[in-house]
C-alpha cells in the first residue's frame, strides 16, 4: 500500500527480496544456532518458562566463570516469526566476555498484539533478572530492537528495581516508529491501529537515562536506515545519550553476525568497553 508520498510501504519493509539468497537465511540461522547449542555444556544452557503459553519461554546461557551481569538479546521477525532457538549463536560473544545471556521467546502475531508482546518480553526480562544479579544490558534485532528500546524507555513495563539496573541499550536494525507499518500488507497480521502504533513506538517516547546505540547495516533497506537515524535524532533532541552506527556493506540478516565474537565492535556496543 502507498501513501500520499508514493512510498510502497509493503516493499519498504521487505528484506528477503533485497538480500542475496534471502529466503535461505532462516534455515542458515537455525543451523548456526543448533551448532552453538551442541557446543555448549549442558549446565550452561537452560530453557525456563515465565508464563503459561508455550511460547512464553526464556533461554538462559551462563558463562564459564563468574557472571558479569545479564545481557538480553530479543529476536526479530516482525513480531510474527521465529523463536529463541534460531539465535543461540548470537549469545556466544557475550558469553565469552563473561555475561549471562537471556534470549526471550514471546507470543507471536496474530495471536498476540505488539503491546502484548512487549509485556511478554518485559516478563521474561524480569524473570531472568531474578536469577542473574548485576547490570542489565538490552539488545534486540529488527522488531527485537523495538522491544528492547520500549523496555528501556517505559519505566512502567519492568519492576522498578529491574528497570534501574538497565545500563545500556543496543537496537540493531530496529523499528522505532511503527506508524508506517499500518500501511504495509503485514498489518493484516499485526493488526496495528493508530493508537497502538504510537504507544509502541520508542522514537515517540522519552529517552531512557542510559547510553543507547542504534546500529544498522549500510546495505539495508532505506526505511531501516531512516528508522535508526530517527531514534537517535529524537532521543538526542530530548536530552538522551544516543548514537548512530552505520556498519558498511552489511544487510539486515548479517548485521548481527559480530555478536558471535566477544571483542567485535557490535558486542562492545552491547556490553560496554
Amino acid at each position: 500500500m502507498t501513501d500520499a508520498s508514493g512510498i510502497d510501504w509493503t516493499d519498504a519493509f521487505e528484506n528477503a527480496a533485497h538480500i542475496p539468497d534471502g529466503p535461505a537465511w532462516p534455515a542458515r540461522l537455525a543451523a548456526e544456532a543448533a551448532a552453538a547449542r551442541d557446543r555448549l555444556a549442558a549446565q550452561a544452557f537452560q530453557t525456563l518458562r515465565y508464563g503459561d503459553d508455550p511460547r512464553q519461554t526464556l533461554d538462559l546461557i551462563a558463562p564459564a566463570g563468574a557472571s558479569r551481569g545479564l545481557a538480553v538479546f530479543v529476536h526479530g521477525g516482525y513480531w510474527k516469526a521465529f523463536d529463541p532457538s534460531a539465535w543461540t549463536h548470537l549469545a556466544l560473544g557475550a558469553r565469552a566476555a563473561g555475561w549471562t545471556v537471556a534470549l526471550p521467546g514471546y507470543r507471536l502475531a496474530p495471536a498476540a498484539r505488539i503491546a502484548d508482546i512487549t509485556r511478554d518480553v518485559a516478563a521474561a526480562v524480569a524473570r531472568a533478572a531474578q536469577l542473574v544479579p548485576g547490570g542489565v544490558r538490552l539488545a534486540g534485532h529488527s522488531a527485537g530492537g523495538q522491544l528492547a528500546a520500549r523496555l528501556a524507555s517505559d519505566p512502567g513495563l519492568l519492576p522498578p528495581a529491574v528497570h534501574a539496573r538497565i545500563a545500556a541499550v543496543l537496537s540493531i536494525s530496529g523499528l522505532h516508529d511503527l506508524r508506517p507499518l499500518t500501511l504495509a500488507a503485514m498489518n493484516a497480521i499485526l493488526r496495528l491501529d493508530a493508537a497502538e502504533a504510537v504507544s509502541e513506538s520508542p522514537a515517540l517516547a522519552p529517552p531512557p537515562p542510559v547510553p543507547v546505540t542504534a546500529w544498522v547495516g549500510g546495505d539495508e533497506r532505506p526505511e531501516f536506515l531512516r528508522q535508526s537515524a530517527l531514534l537517535v535524532e529524537r532521543w538526542r533532541e530530548a536530552g538522551g545519550q544516543a548514537r548512530l552506527v552505520v556498519q558498511p556493506d552489511l544487510h539486515h540478516m548479517n548485521v548481527v553476525a559480530g555478536l558471535t565474537a566477544p571483542d567485535s565492535p557490535i558486542t562492545r556496543a552491547w556490553l560496554g568497553g
